[in-house]
Parts: structure tokens; sequence; C-alpha cells
């Protein structure tokens, strides 16, 4: 059986020469263990150690930022040269790095950020120093993220905050949160939110691992009890968070999953394809399949070059966020199925513990997809009420 292909979106003769340096950085700096690492990969990110290396590795060669200007330490790319190169590292299995730091909180600071900390936050995302973390949903405030209740209260210098934080991807691995916390109250429940930067190690935090369907420890819940977080630490105005927040979102709505993620998962479901043999229904919705991801590269860099993707276009964002990640799961779901009952078989992991196989952890990892950065019936809102004006 000959499986579909989905063919990526073919570079003009302009981009040679780029894409020939990006295959030889590739070339060199792709062990075969960083390559294992990103083929492994099921969640958000790498396994950590593969992350921090591969993100090492970038950034010495000046590549780790591609949508950063070069005035702050980015690439300063164009958008098809963005595409290109996230393109050539999904197909080559390079890790994902824990990116959360240079997709969402950097471009926010970049842009709102005062001179202060644009000066102290932005290098150490670049270098990797600095791993942020996310603090928006609660248990009480998920979907519903306005109805947060974790409070901050201006003492001296300081905001005290205490509360709590749920699904925080991350917390057991970042030095630093990004988070949303009530300062006053309003007509609407967005009124009265303010934005910090948190310092993971400031007393009074603690963080309880939440484990997830495939086994994995991605999330957590974040108690604060008493923390004190400086008044410098606040991006935007108080009680302005909702309108910083929003701003983030849409960076993070359009970039956390993208066609260079899909193609990771395309990969898996070709080498499940390769070792199982489907019969020809199969090849058939693979076919269909593999359609449906070169259309979704060609609507990202549409996008992307039309600059609806730059964290100011509601809409845009809601589309790429919904489309992609219900393509990310019936990619997935193709993978899973395509072995049949050895799908659910265990395989050797690290340690040599046995864990479900890889299909069925991607499997299951992906049924987040169209919860996290706002549930599909959300985003399905958000557009309907642009259609509708």
């Amino acid at each position: 059986m000959s499986p579909a292909i989905a063919r990526p979106v073919a570079p003009d003769d302009s981009d040679e020469r780029f894409l020939a340096e990006v295959r030889a950085f590739l070339a060199k700096e792709l062990t075969e263990d960083l390559r294992e690492a990103g083929r492994q990969t099921t969640g958000v990110h790498t396994e950590i150690a593969a992350a921090r290396a591969w993100h090492t590795r970038l950034y010495r060669r000046g590549w780790v930022a591609p949508g950063w200007p070069r005035a702050h330490g980015g690439c300063g790319w164009s958008v098809r040269r963005r595409f290109l190169f996230e393109q050539e590292c999904a197909r080559n299995d390079a890790p994902i790095i824990f990116g959360t730091g240079i997709r969402s909180i950097g471009p926010l600071i970049i842009v709102a950020g005062t001179p202060e900390q644009k000066s102290r936050f932005l290098e150490p995302i670049l270098s990797g120093e600095d791993l942020w973390c996310q603090g928006f949903s609660e248990p009480g405030a998920g979907s519903d993220l306005a109805g947060l209740s974790t409070r901050a209260e201006v003492n001296g210098d300081s905001y005290v905050v205490t509360g709590r934080k749920i699904w925080t991807t991350g917390a057991h691995l970042a030095n630093r949160m990004f988070a949303l916390v009530r300062t006053g109250r309003g007509e609407k429940q967005q009124e009265g939110i303010t934005f910090l930067l948190i310092d993971m190690a400031s007393a009074g935090i603690s963080v309880r691992p939440v484990i997830t369907i495939d086994g994995e420890h991605e999330f957590n819940e974040v108690v604060f009890e008493g923390v004190r977080v400086p008044i410098a630490n606040r991006v935007g105005a108080e009680n302005q968070g909702w309108t910083m927040a929003k701003q983030l979102m849409r960076f993070a709505r359009s970039n956390n999953t993208t066609s260079g993620s899909l193609r990771r998962a395309w990969r898996l479901l070709e080498r499940e394809v390769a070792r199982c043999q489907p019969g020809p229904d199969f090849a058939l919705r693979m076919a269909e399949t593999g359609i449906a991801l070169t259309a979704m590269e060609a609507l990202e860099l549409r996008l992307l070059a039309a600059g609806r993707l730059d964290g100011e276009d509601d809409t845009a964002s809601s589309l790429m966020k919904t489309s992609a990640t219900e393509l990310h799961q019936k990619i997935a779901e193709l993978a899973f199925e395509a072995c049949g009952p050895l799908a659910q078989g265990l395989e050797c992991g690290p340690n040599g513990t046995m864990q479900p196989s890889l299909a069925t952890r991607k499997y299951f990892a992906t049924r987040a997809a169209t919860i996290y950065s706002g549930t599909s019936e959300i985003h399905r809102n958000i557009m309907a009420r642009q259609l509708s004006r």
C-alpha cells in the first residue's frame, strides 16, 4: 500500500538559499538523540532536557525567536521564511522547545511592557534562562476566564496574591509565571483584572501535579498564599489586565498549534501506516486528511502574509486555532487507528518502564487541544459575531 502524502507549500526560487542554510544547520545540530526526542513528543513541548538543549542551539545560531523583531533579538524573518523554517524543523523531527516565553509573554512585553521590563525579561527568554508558565485558568474559571477570583491587594510597593490556578502547563518546570489576578470590581466581570509577572521561587507558592489521561505530568495546580509581587511587575495599568490578556491570547491562539505541529503528527501517522499496513479504506481517509493538511498550511501562510496573525485579529486567530486543533485531533485519531489493537499495547519507555504506545499517548494528549486557549465552541462564537456584523 502506498499511503497518501500531504505536500507542504512549495518554496519560491528566492527561498532556496535560505532553505539550504536551514538544512545545513539542522543536519549539523540535530543529533539522533534530539531527533528521537522530537519524534517522541506528544504534548506542547518535548522532554525538558532535549527541549532545553535544542533551545540553546537555536539561541546560539540566533534563530530561537523567528517572529520577534531584530531590535529585540529576534530573526526579523519574513512570514514565509518563518513558515518554511518551522516546516523544515518538523520534517526533521526537531524537538519542540518550552516556548511559552517565546510565543506568548515575550511578544506581549515587546508591545506593552515598560522599558525596564523589556530590559529585564526579554534576554532571559531568548537564552532559555527563564521558562514561563501561564496562570490564567482557575477551578471555577476555565472557559469563563473573566470569573477568576485569585485576588491581589496592594501592600506598599507590592501586590499580595492569594488564590489558585489550575491546568498550569509546565509550572513544575518554569521559574516565572504571567498571571491574571483580581484587583477590583466593575459592572462587567472583565473589569478589575490585573496582569502580573510572578517569580515562581516567591514564598507562598506551591505547585501540585495534575496527571492527565495520557499518563503525562504536563499540567499543575498552583496555590498562592500571601505571595508578594512587585508592582513594577505589572504589565499595563491596574484593572486593565483583561486587555493585556486578550492581546496575549491572540498571539497564543495563532501559534500554539501551527501547521508545523500538524506536520509532526502526520509523520507519526506515516510511521504507523508503514508499520501496520492498514487496508485501502484507510488509505482513502488518509488521503482526505492529507488534503486538509495541505489546505491548512496554505491557510496559515495566507493569514501570516496578510498580517492577520500578529495579535490584533480575533477572528483570524480563532479560525487558525479551531481549524488546527481539530485537524490535529483527526491526524492523531488516524495514527491510533492505523494499527488497530497493536496501537493499544505497551512499549518500553525510559528506564525500562512500560508505557502506552506513542500513537496512544498522542491520541490522548490531543484530546485537550480543542479546550486549551479557549474551547472550539467559544472560538466559533467569536467567528460568528464577526460574520453577523
